[in-house]
């Protein structure tokens, strides 16, 4: 097991070996209460300490579709959560296509909240040219994102700790442990188990980064 401090050391280290004529675009993927946006928090910070340069943070849950145009599927069921809840146009369009090559570095970071119910009227920003933008969020490495991210890193966790940090952390807002016991058992779990299946993010990943122990992660690099 690694000392967090160190890996967010070693991290922050491959994040800075990464050089593009463009904002460089990293992308913290994993499963759902794998520890990504923390991940992401800390690094982000580290970056910013060691460099100097401008670290844009944002979280692809802040581009959800909007749930009335999730209609392919049940609402409540795997496949819409795992085809439907994102907004990859969105997400290309408005954020990583701007700071990609050839592109104005004119951003935004998301366009509803979280729970996709309300719309945000965010600013577009302008990223520095030599920017590092920071984004985590699930199904980061699907065939419609893949080719936006100068470098990939995979929180992995088990899908026993998914379900157990799940419940912990949902449980209010979903009314009863129960409750959000169901929803990670029919919904959360078995989307992202459609996506470890078909795109193997772990094994694509250049970095991964296991996080059942977040005080003492691991590191491998791909």
């Amino acid at each position: 097991m690694g000392d967090r401090a160190e890996v967010l050391g070693e991290l922050a280290d491959e994040v800075l070996r990464v050089a593009r004529a463009h904002p460089v675009r990293i992308g913290v993927d994993g499963c759902s209460a794998a520890g990504k946006t923390t991940l992401a928090d800390e690094l982000a910070q580290v970056v910013r300490e060691r460099c100097g340069r401008e670290v844009v943070r944002a979280g692809l849950d802040y581009f959800k579709r909007a749930p009335e145009l999730r209609t392919k599927y049940p609402i409540d069921s795997a496949e819409s959560y795992y085809f439907e809840v994102y907004d990859y146009e969105a997400i290309r369009e408005r954020l990583l296509g701007p700071l990609g090559p050839g592109g104005d570095r004119r951003y935004t970071t998301g366009l509803r909240d979280s729970s996709a119910a309300t719309a945000l009227e965010l600013p577009v920003c302008v990223a520095a040219p030599d920017a590092i933008l920071i984004a985590d969020g699930a199904f980061l490495q699907r065939p419609e994102l893949l080719d936006c991210w100068d470098l990939c890193i995979y929180v992995h966790v088990s899908f026993e700790t998914v379900l157990r940090r799940g419940i912990e952390r949902d449980q209010a807002w979903m009314v009863s442990p129960e409750a959000a016991e169901h929803r990670y058992r029919t919904r959360y779990i078995p989307g992202e188990q459609m996506y470890v299946d078909q795109v193997h993010p772990a094994d694509r990943a250049q970095l991964l980064v296991n996080n059942e122990n977040p005080a003492a992660p691991t590191l491998t690099r791909r």
